[in-house]
């Protein structure tokens, strides 16, 4: 009688070995006669030294496009390409929390292997358009300008647009530590390897680590691994949303995710349509950020995007594809960021496309009124600086000069520092003053 183990275990079993030959390398591309798998799947290649691990991304004229996990040195013509048996699979389960993890769910911390983790596959399909239920109840960040002016919805997708340098990493450090969420899933994508270090150390700190899951894919790592993280990090976080928890899931950027995918485009022979950009760069994001947000349980993935925007121009083509399937955005204001003021969120160009649903119709009106008062002052500020402006010749301007100062230190928030909603509205309350 065979034993029941030994059963199981060939039933397990591929009878068929799916395989091919590398023909050449193309740049960071190997292509393959074979074997025959869908996109998205992985392979070994076998050649000198240890087996390495590539994912299919292409076919072209009956030969198969490859993307290594790795280098692509000591790779040679005629080595042995066998499939693996399906795509990527990632651990995920509370013992993630606290860890550091790459793209492909190696341990990065040197605290070992994952206790009690599950295997997850990165790809999902997003949760269906009429099965998500509304997004009403406000998940408090504790960044006072947000909350007062822009609140956030449990379910809700925020961008995050700015140029480098004008703090969006200690933003999301700030609301890894303090906002009204069971776990944080944070993905580096693309980020320098030096950058990483800090984040974690120095701007997130091991309080913010303690409830958080990170990510890290730095730009030296394949395209292939860094596009891997941010899907990674939306399993992680489909993970935790579907044991009915509440998940602030951020990711710093979706322009390093565009360029990953650039060149696994590129190699895989498509021709650029927008700044070097091929369509494939565009197409994965909605299928990407939309997979945030709520479903059909309690549970929901509070989703923060960050676009680094070239030259601070937030019409980029990333920018604008990116604005367009969120539920508001963020603008980080370079000219704020050099008033030292932070963070840097510019009331004028920022916007939550939830707030009249989740603010109480008071509320709504102040953060108009505030949002009013700043873009007048906007408007006479070349007047006000060199003195040209006479005060009582217009009665809205008099009253955006007078709270200028108010509402400036109203967005200024000191790092370290929780403001909750209410007393965010009472401080917003007060910066207007007699104008509300």
């Amino acid at each position: 009688m065979i034993h029941t183990g030994l059963r199981e275990a060939v039933a397990a079993c591929d009878p068929f070995e799916t395989s091919g030959v590398v023909l050449r390398v193309v740049g960071l591309a190997v292509v393959a006669s074979g074997p025959a798998l869908p996109v998205g799947d992985t392979v070994a290649i076998h050649g000198q030294g240890t087996p390495r691990t590539a994912m299919v991304t292409g076919f072209r004229e009956g030969e198969v496009i490859l993307q290594p996990l790795g280098s692509t040195d000591g790779i040679r013509a005629g080595d042995r390409v066998v499939g693996l048996g399906g795509p990527l699979r990632i651990p995920v389960g509370p013992g993630l929390i606290g860890r550091i993890i790459d793209g492909v769910g190696r341990p990065l911390d040197g605290k070992g292997p994952i206790p009690g983790a599950a295997a997850r596959g990165l790809h999902a399909e997003p949760p269906p358009a009429l099965s998500r239920r509304p997004i009403d109840t406000v998940m408090e960040t504790g960044i006072r300008s947000i909350d007062g002016l822009f609140p956030v919805g449990r379910g809700q997708r925020m961008g995050i647009f700015a140029g480098s340098g004008v703090g969006k990493s200690t933003l999301l450090a700030e609301m890894a530590r303090h906002a009204s969420a069971d776990v944080n899933v944070i993905a580096l994508v693309g980020e320098r390897g030096r950058e990483v270090g800090e984040f974690l150390n120095k701007v997130l700190g091991p309080e913010g680590l303690a409830r958080s899951v990170v990510i890290a894919a730095t730009s030296d790592r394949p395209a292939v691994e860094r596009l891997a993280a941010a899907q990674a990090a939306h399993a992680v976080a489909e993970h935790f949303r579907d044991a009915g928890l509440q998940v602030l899931m951020m990711m710093d950027s979706v322009t390093r995710l565009c360029q990953a995918a650039r060149e696994i485009g590129l190699a895989a022979g498509e021709a650029p349509v927008s700044r070097g950009f091929p369509p494939s760069a565009f197409a994965i994001l909605p299928r990407l950020l939309e997979r945030a947000g709520t479903g059909e349980g309690a549970g929901a993935i509070t989703a923060f995007y960050t676009v680094l925007i070239e030259a601070d121009d937030e019409n980029d083509p990333v920018g604008d594809t990116v604005r367009g399937i969120l539920d508001g955005h963020l603008f980080l204001s370079r000219r704020l960021a050099g008033q030292a003021i932070y963070p840097a969120i510019d009331p004028t160009l920022s916007v939550s496309r939830l707030a009249v649903d989740l603010c109480r119709p008071e509320d709504y009106r102040l953060g108009l009124k505030a949002r009013e008062l700043v873009s007048e002052y906007e408007r006479l500020r070349d007047l006000v600086e060199v003195g040209a402006y006479k005060t009582g010749a217009d009665p809205r301007a008099d009253a955006a000069i007078a709270a200028h100062p108010r509402l400036l230190a109203f967005l200024r928030q000191d790092v370290g520092v929780r403001v909750g909603r209410d007393q965010a509205l009472a401080d917003l309350r007060a910066a207007i003053g007699a104008a509300a």
